[in-house]
Formats: C-alpha cells, sequence, structure tokens
C-alpha cells in the first residue's frame, strides 16, 4: 500500500479496511505491552503489585485524556486542510501540533509529580497496595512529554492517511518495552518502577522514531525543527474540536475512576482479576475505535474537499465492517477467557472473578460499536461538542447514577459491570438520533452553500 493514502478518489471500502486495521493492531500492540507490565509484575513480584499496577489505569487515562482528545481534534484540522489542497498550513498545524504536545506533557508532568499522593489518595486503595501505586504513577507521569508526543505524531501520520509507519515505531519500542521489563524486574529485582520505566523509554523510542520519519517526508506534513512554532488560529481550532472530546474522555475517565473505586472496596482479589479482565477485554475496543478513527479521518479529508456523498458512505461502510469483525473478535476473546486471564494469574478465584467483567463487557461490544462510529463521523464533519455532550451525560452519568443508586446497596461485582452496558444502550440511542438530525443539518448547509 502507499503510506499516503488517497482517500478523495476511488473505492471507499478497501481504503477503510487499509487504514484501520493496522491501527487496531497499533492498539492491540499497545496493550499487549501494557499487559506484559501487569504478567511481569502479576508474576513476579505478586497480585499486589498487579492490583498496584491496574488501579493506575483509570487515573492515568483521566490525565491523557485532555490531549487525546486534541490530538483528534488535531487529525480533523490536518485532514481538512489536506482535503482543501491547502499545504502551508498543513506544515503550519504538524508544527502546532507538536509543539503543543511536546510543552503541555512537560506542564501536566510536573503538576502530576507535585499532586501524586494527592491523586492517588482519592482512589480508595487499599494500604497493602497504595505506596507501590503511588511509585509506578509518579515513575509513569515523569513521561508524559514523549508519551502525548507519540500520540499527536501519529495523528499527524493518521490525517495523511498512513497508520502503517505508526505501528512500526510502536511494535519496535514495543519489544524493547517488553525486554526492559523482564530486566528491570529479574536482573535488577525491581517492582513497579521497573515496568514504569521500561514504559516510559519505550515511548520515548517510540516518538523519536516517528520525528525521525516525519523529518524524512517529502509531503506536506514534513517536519523541521526550524519551523517548530504555534500558529494561534491553527491551535484554536485544534483545541475547538479536540477539547469537547478531550473534556468527554476526562469525564468518561472520572467515571471509570469512581467505578475502580468501587472496584477497590471489594479487596485486592477483584482489583486484580479486573486489572487482568481490563488487559483482554479492551483488545476489542481497539478493533471497533480504529474504525471509528478512520471514519473521522475520512469524513474529514472529504468534507474539506466538498464531497459529502463519500461522507455518507464512508460512515455506512465503516459502521458494517466495524460491527462484524468486533463482533467476531470478540467472542472469539470470549470463548479463549479463562487461558487468557491465567496468563496474568493463576489464582483460580482471580480467573473466575475476571470472566464476569469479560462477559458483561465483550456481549455488549456491538452497542459501542455504533458510538464509536457515529462520534467519529460527527467529529470528522467538525462537530464534536455533540457526541461529546451525548457521551458525557449518557455514558458518564448513567454509569455515576448506577453506583450511587443501585450499587450502594447491591455490593457485588455483578452488579457493578451492568453500569457499562446500560450506559452504552443509553448513549448509542441519543447518537443515532443526533447523528440523524446532524447529517441533515450539515447536507443542507453544504449544498446550500455550493449553489449560492
Amino acid at each position: 500500500m502507499n503510506k499516503n493514502m488517497d482517500m478523495l478518489h476511488g473505492t471507499i471500502g478497501d481504503k477503510l479496511m487499509t487504514f484501520a486495521l493496522p491501527l487496531a493492531a497499533t492498539g492491540i500492540l499497545q496493550q499487549l505491552f501494557n499487559a506484559a507490565d501487569i504478567a511481569v509484575v502479576g508474576r513476579c513480584v505478586g497480585k499486589n503489585a498487579m492490583a498496584a499496577v491496574g488501579s493506575n489505569t483509570p487515573v492515568t487515562a483521566l490525565i491523557l485524556s485532555l490531549f487525546t482528545g486534541i490530538s483528534i481534534g488535531a487529525n480533523v484540522v490536518i485532514s481538512t486542510l489536506i482535503g482543501q489542497r491547502k499545504p502551508e498550513k498543513v506544515n503550519k498545524a504538524v508544527h502546532t501540533a507538536l509543539l503543543f504536545a511536546f510543552v503541555g506533557g512537560v506542564i501536566f508532568a510536573l503538576i502530576c509529580e507535585l499532586l501524586s499522593r494527592q491523586i492517588l489518595s482519592r482512589m480508595s486503595i487499599p494500604d497493602e497496595v497504595f505506596s507501590m501505586a503511588l511509585l509506578y504513577f509518579r515513575v509513569y507521569v515523569a513521561g508524559m512529554p514523549v508519551i502525548l508526543l507519540y500520540d499527536f505524531a501519529s495523528a499527524v501520520f493518521r490525517s495523511h492517511g498512513n497508520t502503517r509507519t505508526p505501528l512500526i515505531c510502536l511494535l519496535t519500542s514495543g519489544v524493547i518495552n517488553v525486554l526492559l521489563n523482564l530486566f528491570f524486574v529479574l536482573v535488577l529485582d525491581m517492582t513497579v518502577n521497573g515496568v514504569a520505566l521500561a514504559t516510559v523509554i519505550s515511548n520515548l523510542i517510540s516518538s523519536v522514531l516517528l520525528i525521525y520519519f516525519l523529518i524524512r517526508e517529502n509531503s506536506e506534513i514534513h517536519f523541521s525543527f526550524k519551523k517548530l512554532g504555534i500558529d494561534k488560529k491553527q491551535l484554536s481550532m485544534m483545541i475547538n474540536i479536540g477539547l469537547p472530546a478531550g473534556i468527554q474522555g476526562m469525564v468518561f475517565a472520572i467515571s471509570n475512576i469512581i467505578i475502580q473505586s468501587s472496584i477497590n472496596k471489594l479487596g485486592s482479589d477483584v482489583m486484580a482479576a479486573s486489572s487482568a479482565a481490563f488487559n483482554i477485554e479492551i483488545f476489542a475496543y481497539y478493533i471497533l475505535n480504529s474504525f471509528g478513527q478512520a471514519c473521522t479521518t475520512f469524513v474529514g479529508q472529504n468534507y474539506g474537499a466538498k464531497q459529502p456523498d463519500r461522507c455518507i458512505k464512508a460512515t455506512k461502510i465503516a459502521l458494517v465492517q466495524d460491527m462484524v469483525i468486533t463482533v467476531v473478535f470478540s467472542m472469539l476473546i470470549l470463548l479463549a477467557g479463562r487461558p487468557l486471564l491465567h496468563i496474568f494469574n493463576s489464582n483460580e478465584a482471580v480467573i473466575s472473578v475476571g470472566m464476569i467483567r469479560i462477559k458483561y463487557v465483550l456481549l455488549s461490544e456491538g452497542i459501542n460499536v455504533i458510538i464509536e462510529i457515529m462520534s467519529g463521523c460527527m467529529r470528522g464533519y467538525g462537530r464534536s461538542f455533540i457526541p461529546a455532550l451525548i457521551c458525557t451525560v449518557g455514558i458518564c452519568g448513567v454509569r455515576i447514577t448506577w453506583v450511587y443508586k443501585v450499587f450502594a446497596y447491591h455490593k457485588t461485582y455483578a452488579t457493578l459491570l451492568k453500569a457499562y452496558p446500560l450506559s452504552w444502550a443509553a448513549t448509542c440511542a441519543a447518537l443515532v438520533i443526533a447523528y440523524t438530525i446532524l447529517r441533515r443539518i450539515t447536507m443542507k448547509d453544504f449544498f446550500e452553500r455550493k449553489s449560492a
């Protein structure tokens, strides 16, 4: 395949697959390497260390969500400018996005280091786990500048139709991550700080590789240190589009922190089981999310090129492809659930509890497909506030209400997990209605501008 895909002409279905599958593979590999952290500490250090790493997941997700949302905004802005054939503005947007990512990462790393104990103290983490959770968190957040730089550089490549290069860089750094995990824990006798340090180093490597490939680019996304600077207008556009998605992710993460806090109250076995199960079922999410991101990029470029029919067609095809692949993959993971959980921890009680989470989440992933595609399409149109608002109210509102109104009186793990399918169902229904209305308004506005 060509590294930089032409999304404005020719067939759509094969290009969507070619774009989405490497993106899904990137997410899956990233999670495999994250799962390696859990597996190494679970097997070599113990279940408390495993619980410590797992309890950090919602917190780090909250911190990263804001910038992840803005990276989506960068993707949409650059994709639209490419569709409009404005190479100079594309190049300015690339340098703006990368500088913003690095500087923002430095600022947030400093804030998180200063407030680390206060942040984790709100998580109801058991005393026997807290010190290791704090140690992992402090090492991990020190790497935020390179973590964010990787996310934004990947968004630059995605906006140009290239998902292969980020995959190659991640594969390289991920293998190094696994080797460093084993070296730090088994050879240097480190604990959770070893796997956190391995993660930071691997993110540094992947970021450096992506910048290297951007420097070698001959297209409008070429990077040069001499051109680093902030274009205020383009940064404003990225933030206007990406901030709602970022806030959505943050509120979403807050709801997950509330759920994680409830999980923590159920004991270390449930904490370890939930951590292991999350690192398995999340693979299905990366597949469905990859098609949502593909939809955003395709719609963004074709909307910029004033080709609304291709926007609608790309959305329909992405929905069908995503649904089929995600459901099949989810069922395969479900069937292999117990052996996969055994990789993380051989304790039978942990495995049995982990299967409860896997069943509740994977049997509902079809609903999540619709949420991702509808949200991705609307962001491609530059309308990110509506899906952000709906997801915030639908997903986060339902989950928080469920925890305080239902789980508070029926404190079982199964009761807590019902918040996931219920929140997805409510959000899905609202998003379908919103997408139908928004598509009509967007198409009407387009044709009115065209005839004017």
